[in-house]
């Protein structure tokens, strides 16, 4: 039997499958998607079977073919459909294909090859003499190299002459992070009529045993849990050990979940009666879930017009159906209360996955699923990958959403997989949104996609009434607040009311910059060519690029001034100005420095619901997904954040950000109210998301794409170099743009090399340049072959390249 492998060495040239020969007593265990270590070179490294031939003849010079030494999974991990998915991964994102798989597995099954060093027969207790690290591998017989350098360092140097005198060697093992966690149980192993005998020949001082014995009669067959046994009779482990050694029980290690959710009671909600617009949008959903054939749908609902339900139902049929689901949401957006819902909904059929969860509980609940435990997977981006075998219906809630962009290898786009695994599986694909992408509406007009329209909300509930300020007007009239008065009169009347507000600012920080007013000086990241950030809380000036860290000085560097002062604007700022304008103003602030720790945004969220803050205040991830009945204003800072950035979808990002914030105010009995402070109020995504009016935003946007030549009219791949070196960097962007010029049909545009609009991250200075195409079929294997042309020059280099198709951050 012989497995064809790809091996975790994410480089061009073995970027293809190796052919290995499988040991007589492997071949029970060996199956396609089975991760697999194999030797490749001097080491022993982490591969995946992609697939297995059986009758090994036709194989020519198998005897040369190297064995597989261990299959690592009694189940492959892999299902087909995610391996087929992962070979159009790797060519359509220009990545090595065993990265693309690497994607689909939780972080712990990824092992990494370590170096050991391994006792001989040789060694024995003579030759160990005084040696301790030589005693220590006679004891153990192996230890890992870095844990030898760490504990006998001294004797570290001694290593080679052992490895030659034959005492020791060393190998390669390939080691992952798998830990099942596990608890203790009692099981009776005593029949009914035996237990009561023992109960009753119990003396009177042993208590504890006569409670466990008779707790064993009450649940019959069950074994009960020592930890249950402990917090709620209060018995220990004591007289547990001692009815073991009598033989009436046993202690057992059980394995167990880990469960994020395992303290949580979900009631079960009841499904509301639907509106005619909702039954109207579910009619040709529910059909195609019916008739089990591939279609996809844009569903284009304003904020508070019950997406979410229509969504709901479309599972519970697919469910009825046998089949599975998965419903994918912004990682900003999976609150607490959007996994409340879908846990009262199905119940246990649910598995969660995002990046609050520790490497265990993502990995447990990755087990529910490859072991068909759940029907329905909610998570972020990468639960895109979840290994069902049967995908009926893929939801991608607020589809415009940019994290659905891995901007690490491989560059995927969660919406452009959930469509190639839709129709792999003859399955449906509902993509939701107030303010679809650009590219995706576009489609949806052109019948790639049925758009489905929601325009009200639930119950004819009006939207909120918008009210935009400008802020050049406020300076002209002394206010030099960060308050218009619009806002500041506003936030009074809900205090009064008691009435509650989400006010918005997408800077984190104190201030966004921190200058010296005598001879200008600002201070900059030593490592990036950012400014840093000036963080109240532990006076230190931030990048929050690479995380650079400096206190905050009391005099200018340069001219030794003490006018070194902050400006800009952060949420830690405007927190401080509530304070000051509002005294007993109860603020919750939810930005990246108050969420770091787990459980935290589930925590602060609670309190505003729960009515203990007047206030929620904070950056995108205040922005969609939550809904409070007593909100009823919703305040935006500063509109121009996003708007002047150099990136195309700059207006589009706008246009969506007000619209969503917006859409937090006023979605119940309460009417809502939106404050919109700008210096721009004639730009048109400002006007549009002041009237809630999407289809003229679009309009307007479309022709300034039209004009400039980007998508959706143009398809965009963006290629940047990075380097410690500047000339080393551009010899490599303009080496790679001449042979591209050469190579690239005549309608295709290359812009630059340029550097970048953030030309260094990291101490590393950067490069790039852009494709503009519309339709070149060779594209991506000429990308293929201009890599692997380059991949040499690169790595003598150190030059890091690396491709982006259809890019969504051009900074």
């Amino acid at each position: 039997m012989i497995a064809q492998i790809i091996v975790d060495v994410p480089v061009n040239r073995t970027n293809r499958p190796f052919d290995y020969h499988v040991p007589p007593w492997l071949r029970p265990l060996i199956r396609i998607g089975s991760r697999v270590v194999v030797p490749f070179g001097p080491r022993q490294l982490q591969g995946y079977v992609i697939g297995i031939v059986e009758d090994d003849e036709a194989i020519p010079d198998r005897s040369r073919l190297k064995d597989v030494v261990q299959v690592q999974d009694d189940t492959p991990p892999l299902t087909l459909e995610l391996l087929k998915m992962s070979e159009w991964m790797s060519k359509q994102y220009l990545c090595p294909w065993v990265t693309a798989v690497q994607a689909m597995l939780p972080a712990v099954l990824k092992g990494k090859s370590e170096k050991w060093l391994t006792a001989t027969d040789a060694l024995d207790e003579e030759a160990c003499g005084r040696s301790g690290l030589l005693w220590e591998l006679f004891r153990k017989r192996q230890l890992p190299l870095t844990e030898v350098e760490k504990q006998f360092a001294e004797e570290y140097l001694l290593v080679p002459g052992w490895i030659q005198s034959g005492l020791l060697a060393t190998e390669y093992q390939v080691r992952d992070k798998i830990t099942r966690k596990q608890q203790s149980f009692v099981r009776s192993l005593l029949d009914e009529g035996k237990l009561e005998e023992a109960i009753s020949s119990l003396p009177a001082r042993a208590e504890q045993m006569r409670r466990v014995l008779q707790l064993m009669l009450m649940h019959k067959e069950q074994s009960l849990s020592v930890q249950m046994l402990r917090d709620e009779y209060g018995i220990t482990r004591s007289p547990l050990k001692s009815l073991e050694s009598k033989g009436w029980i046993a202690i057992e290690q059980v394995e167990v979940y880990r469960d994020p959710y395992a303290n949580r009671r979900f009631q079960e909600m009841q499904k509301p009666v639907f509106t005619p617009v909702q039954e109207a949008v579910l009619r040709p959903i529910l059909q195609s879930i019916e008739s089990g054939t591939y279609a996809s749908y844009l569903l284009h609902g304003v904020t508070g017009s019950g997406k979410t339900e229509v969504y709901l139902e479309a599972i519970e049929r697919t469910l009825e159906k046998g089949r599975e689901a998965i419903f994918l949401v912004p990682e900003i957006s999976l609150t607490p209360q959007m996994v409340e819902r879908f846990k009262a909904r199905f119940g246990a059929d649910v598995a969660v996955l995002h990046s609050a969860l520790s490497q265990g509980e993502r990995y447990d609940e990755w087990r529910k699923i490859i072991r068909n435990q759940v029907k329905v997977v909610v998570g972020a981006r990468s639960a895109i990958f979840a290994p069902f075998r049967n995908v009926g219906l893929i939801v991608i809630d607020e589809e415009h959403e940019s994290s659905y962009k891995q901007e690490e290898t491989p560059r995927y786009h969660a919406r452009e997989v959930a469509l190639w695994r839709a129709k792999e599986n003859q399955g449906v694909l509902v993509m939701g949104s107030a303010t679809p992408a650009l590219e995706t509406y576009a489609l949806a007009t052109r019948g790639r996609y049925e758009l489905l329209r929601m325009p009200e909300r639930v119950g004819n509930r009006p939207m909120p009434e918008v009210h935009v300020v400008d802020m050049r007007e406020e300076l002209q009239a002394q206010n030099r607040s960060m308050f218009s008065r619009k806002l500041h009169e506003m936030i009074a009347d809900r205090l009064a009311k008691e009435e509650q507000m989400v006010i918005f600012l997408n800077r984190r920080g104190f201030s966004t910059f921190v200058m010296c007013r005598s001879c200008g000086y600002t201070m900059r990241c030593i490592h990036c060519d950012i400014s840093l950030t000036y963080h109240k809380t532990n006076h230190t000036a931030r990048c929050h690029y690479c995380g650079y860290t400096i206190a905050q000085p009391k005099h200018c560097p340069e001219c030794q001034s003490e006018h070194i002062r902050f400006f800009g604007t952060g949420t830690q700022k405007v927190e401080a100005e509530l304070a000051k304008l509002f005294p007993g103003i109860r603020v919750i602030r939810m930005d990246v420095d108050t969420t770091s720790r787990k459980g935290s945004h589930e925590e602060l969220l609670n309190k505003f619901r729960s009515g203990q803050g007047d206030v929620l205040l904070g950056t995108q991830m205040i922005a969609k997904g939550l809904d409070f009945p007593r909100v009823t204003l919703a305040g935006i800072i500063a509109a121009d954040t996003s708007l002047h950035l150099p990136d195309f979808r700059a207006a589009e990002k706008t246009f969506q950000l007000l619209t969503q914030v917006g859409g937090r105010a006023g979605r119940h009995e309460l009417d809502g109210d939106v404050v919109i402070q700008t210096y721009t109020p004639e730009h048109y995504s400002i006007i549009h998301a002041t009237k809630h009016d999407y289809p003229a935003f679009y309009q307007d946007e479309m022709m300034q794409r039209r004009r400039t030549g980007y998508p959706p009219y143009f398809r965009l791949v963006l290629i940047t170099f990075s380097h410690a070196d500047v000339p080393v960097v551009i010899r490599g962007a303009h080496t790679m743009a001449d042979y591209l010029r050469q190579r690239l049909a005549q309608t295709t545009v290359l812009l630059g090399p340029v550097a970048s609009p953030i030309a260094r991250v990291k101490d590393r200075f950067r490069f790039q340049i852009m494709l503009k195409y519309r339709d070149e079929p060779q594209l991506s294997d000429l990308l293929a072959q201009a890599t692997a042309a380059f991949e040499e020059w690169n790595k003598q280099q150190k030059v890091l390249m690396t491709i982006d198709v259809d890019p969504y951050v051009l900074l």
